[in-house]
């Protein structure tokens, strides 16, 4: 059995969003993102991919498509495969995600 401690594996940059791998398949990957003020996933899209964003600390505007959502801890967006998404922290605290995308890219 695998077990991480996220607590423990969290780590923040000030040059860009901080990515931590927790676990990695070739069927899915499971990460950290950690993002001081200002910081930002630009907008993307995988095909054949979805990403779950889940938020652990402090609050994040996650885009799907043309929508955007403020999330706070204890809340999850789906992006579903195809449609472009990112994540930006607008807040003056730091925010740290889970994120899971499945099947790997």
């Amino acid at each position: 059995m695998e077990i991480r401690d996220l607590k423990r594996l969290a780590r923040f940059s000030q040059e860009k969003m901080a990515k931590i791998p927790v676990f990695d398949s070739p069927y899915m990957f499971y990460d950290l993102y950690a993002l001081l003020p200002g910081q930002a996933q630009k907008v993307h899209a995988h095909e054949g991919a979805d990403k779950v964003y889940c938020v652990l600390e402090g609050e994040v505007v996650v885009q799907v498509g043309e929508e955007e959502a403020l999330l706070a801890p204890g809340m999850a967006a789906l992006a579903e495969a195809g449609k472009p998404h990112g994540v930006r922290n607008e807040s003056a605290s730091p925010a740290l995600l889970l994120v899971v995308m499945a099947p790997r890219p």
